[in-house]
């Protein structure tokens, strides 16, 4: 007879974390509802009012510090999926859960999440590719470049747009009162629920949905993923837009810093001249480009952390996706879906937890524009991962890396024209050092592998010890 106790103490796990979690958000609510409360009290005669989410009675708190509160309240929410999972992870290891010869839908859901499996995929974005771009004439490898730098400056250019467009423009409701949207943990559920369906769908009919990664290893991609999209949509309250695009291109900077006090790595002199060329380009553009209406020393300090945390995040996101690329050999289509996976079970269960749904639906029904943005803000999203992996396997990471820089230049000055953001002439010169800067990088790169593959080729793969190659600028 099939023993169903260890079934049932996995459900009991998951239904007790899940209440406990419930329990204790409802806690908080009462307690900031029983606060005093900093908004005025609604006219006599109007429609009572709905009840707030933890998020909006943050809001109603505390305005300097809203967005540390609401931090706090949207990772407790993710212990919804984290507790339940590593106490599964701890039966099933104590109890040796995984292997006992019973097998059932819920152990085999298990096992997927924490041991993989041992079916093979041929790759998505190899293979063929190499055949194919040789085989490729000069007017069909025009074709695809434009393809993809037409669609890639389409779909970021539109997702940066309204990006700053639905976190910083007041929307117009009924009987003409505007207000903001100010939920970012709503923004980035919707990117990630899209860029789920279409990576899923896509591997359900290519058949490409079986490979050997464990499925919880894309959960700490998808935590600091999810993590640096809120961070960067907080940011777009404390500072303007072009301030975060420009803040992107400075990641260079810690990341040569960690390795070279943690892993000894020895830089090139160029790679220092243009650290050095984008931080006096940053400096240049804050100095010329200051937003009078958030130019408190709180905002500046707020905005200035918030980006700084954002680059944190996204660091760990593209690192331990290559790790998982080198260990499991999966393609940049599974990667997608794994990580959009985590993140739309993350954010949904912290959005049910704190009653953002339901007062996200409730402003997108008084704001039917705000729903149109949402929806073209979340396919650009989607379409733009895409067009990353298609570039990438496509033409290789330094074309992509130039495309996405003009693209960020094109960015800054899109946010300037439509939103009036005013930058002196000192900012301009700051814009264009950044961005010489990269480019200089890039071209400098290049170089460097152009010439160890001839020295490598001049050595005939001899086992000497050769000088090793270097370039001057």
């Amino acid at each position: 007879m099939r023993n169903y106790v260890p079934d049932l103490i996995i459900c009991f796990i998951v239904i007790v974390s899940i209440t406990t979690v419930r329990i204790v958000s409802q806690i908080l609510h009462e307690s900031l509802s029983d606060g005093p409360d900093l908004a005025a009290p609604p006219p006599e005669g109007s429609a009572p009012q709905v009840e707030l989410s933890l998020s909006q009675l943050i809001d109603r708190k505390s305005k300097e510090y809203s967005w540390l509160l609401r931090l706090m309240v949207n990772v407790f929410g993710y212990l919804c999926i984290f507790v339940p999972g590593v106490l599964i992870y701890k039966y099933s290891k104590r109890s040796k859960y995984l292997e006992r010869s019973e097998r059932s839908h819920l152990s085999s859901l298990v096992k997927f999440c924490f041991s993989g499996t041992d079916g093979t995929d041929r790759p998505l974005d190899g293979g063929s590719q190499s055949g194919g771009k040789a085989k490729r004439t000069t007017a069909q490898e025009c074709i695809l470049l434009c393809y993809c730098l037409f669609g890639l400056m389409g779909s970021y250019l539109t997702w940066g747009v309204l990006q700053e467009k639905i976190m910083t423009q007041e929307y117009e409701g009924p009987e003409k009162r505007k207000s903001h949207f100010k939920d970012s943990q709503f923004l980035v559920f919707s990117n990630r629920v899209l860029g789920f369906m279409i990576t899923a769908v896509y591997l359900v009919v290519k058949r490409q949905f079986r490979h050997r990664a464990p499925l919880y290893k894309y959960s700490y991609a998808s935590f600091s993923n999810i993590m640096s999209a809120w961070f960067q949509y907080e940011a777009l309250k404390f500072v303007n837009f072009p301030t975060q695009v420009l803040a992107k291109s400075c990641k260079i900077i810690p990341v040569m810093m960690m390795g070279k006090i943690i892993s000894r790595n020895k830089y090139e002199f160029y790679e220092y001249l243009t650290a050095i060329m984008i931080s006096v380009g940053m400096i240049f553009f804050l100095t010329g480009s200051a937003d009078e209406s958030k130019a408190s020393a709180m905002t500046t300090l707020t905005g200035v952390l918030l980006l700084t945390l954002y680059m944190v995040f996204d660091s760990f996101t593209s690192n331990w996706q290559g790790e998982l690329f080198k260990s499991y050999s999966m393609s940049s289509i599974q990667m997608m879906c794994g990580v959009n996976l985590f993140s739309t079970l993350f954010t949904g269960a912290s959005l049910a937890m704190q009653g953002g749904f339901y007062s996200s639906l409730v402003f997108a029904v008084d704001h039917p524009k705000f729903v149109i943005d949402c929806v073209i803000l979340s396919i650009s999203s989607a379409i733009g991962q895409l067009f990353i992996f298609y570039t990438i396997a496509t033409f290789g990471a330094v074309v992509f890396t130039i495309i996405m820089t003009l693209r960020q230049a094109i960015a800054i000055l899109l946010s300037c024209l439509i939103y009036q953001h005013r930058i002196s002439f000192l900012g301009v010169i700051g814009v264009l050092i950044v961005f010489l800067a990269i480019f200089l990088r890039v071209y400098c790169n290049q170089r460097l592998k152009a010439i160890k593959q001839r020295h490598q080729t001049a050595s005939g793969g001899s086992s000497g010890v050769s000088a090793k190659p270097r370039i001057n600028v």
